[in-house]
């Protein structure tokens, strides 16, 4: 287990290197240059220039997160070809700075989905939280007047340039299904697989989240069959996962344990968090901590033990503690927590396994 922390960038996140690198076992960022606009080539002076960035703290560039997928991909428009172009051209890039896997995406028009950055908890922290039954009567354009509450700091999924073409990206996507979504998938990884696999990188792909329809819009990856169906579109060790398990934990009915130990090997990079899931749908992200949850993260780290994981993680989303003013669930005070958590639990299986 490769122990990682995302990081925004200087002047784009509340957290700094020099505070990562006293985080135990943390050796990597998991970084992206959320500058570009999706579908467009990255520039190779700023991926230089995050390159310099982890150089001097010691940290390696392996994992980027993430490289946006062009709605015309998505939709399967004629001009995807010219996009997807652009994406090879940036894998052959990145693969010049050491970079090993590449995560993205195939949600329709959003990214993640929250009906409240800061919901008051009893501990009197705050975290992020979804109520289903806002999704189901909100029009979009509400919870984007909140999501761009905070102009200073970038939300990746969020991006402005997606924000104000929402009506028209809501008319692209009406009466496209799943199956519409599932071809354009399978189009887009037969292109960047093979230049991927080429240059030493694993495509990942991230669960949608939450793990079913929102807004009327169709999501593909959302559980265990859906994922076999995703490995099965490009045989290819380059065509895997990155698996969440706060993402797909949204849904009570996956079983990350045993979806883990089947799918260990095309899983590259891992998120590890926690929510808590009420019985009407709606979700909390809480601590790491198992009983703090619903996901029992101590069996989901035993089922990467069990399988000699030996890819890519890092803590996910985080509560906000100790009065931090920071990005909606990238503080560092409860990431680091979380790290400190996973590897009690890791360092715990391995005492284990050596007597």
């Amino acid at each position: 287990m490769r122990m990682t922390f995302r990081w925004y960038g200087v002047g784009n996140d509340t957290v700094t290197l020099r505070q990562i690198r006293q985080i135990p076992g943390v050796e990597g960022i998991v970084w992206a240059l959320h500058d570009v606009p999706a579908g467009e080539e990255w520039p190779m002076e700023k991926i230089l220039q995050y390159k310099k960035w982890a150089d001097e703290y010691g940290f390696h560039l392996d994992v980027v997160e993430s490289v946006n997928v062009h709605e015309d991909i998505k939709l399967g428009r004629p001009g995807r070809d010219r996009y997807i172009e652009n994406y090879i051209k940036t894998i052959e890039k990145l693969a010049t700075v050491g970079v090993k896997v590449i995560t993205y995406n195939f949600m329709p028009v959003f990214d993640w989905v929250r009906t409240d950055l800061a919901r008051p908890t009893e501990d009197g922290s705050t975290a992020l939280f979804f109520e289903k039954s806002k999704i189901d009567g909100i029009d979009p354009r509400e919870l984007v007047d909140k999501i761009a509450g905070n102009p200073d700091l970038t939300m990746p999924g969020w991006e402005p340039e997606r924000l104000s073409r929402l009506s028209e990206l809501f008319e692209a996507y009406s009466g496209v299904t799943e199956e519409h979504l599932w071809r354009n998938l399978k189009y887009f990884l037969e292109a960047v697989v093979p230049a991927a696999e080429k240059h030493g990188i694993a495509m990942a792909i991230h669960p949608d989240d939450p793990p079913y329809a929102v807004f009327g819009l169709p999501r593909i990856i959302t559980n265990r069959d859906n994922l076999r169906r995703l490995l099965d579109l490009v045989d290819s060790p380059a065509n895997g996962i990155c698996f969440c398990t706060g993402s797909l934990g949204a849904n009570p009915d996956n079983d990350l344990a045993a979806m883990i130990r089947e799918f260990a090997p095309r899983i590259p990079f891992a998120h590890i968090r926690n929510v808590r899931v009420y019985e009407n749908g709606d979700f909390i992200e809480t601590s790491h901590r198992a009983r703090d949850g619903t996901v029992d993260i101590v069996e989901v780290v035993r089922a990467y033990h069990e399988s000699g994981f030996a890819g890519y993680v890092r803590p996910d989303h985080g509560r906000h503690i100790w009065d931090e003013q920071c990005r909606p669930g990238y503080g560092l005070y409860d990431r680091a927590l979380g790290i400190m958590y996973l590897w009690g639990i890791w360092d715990s299986l391995e005492r284990g396994g050596n007597r």
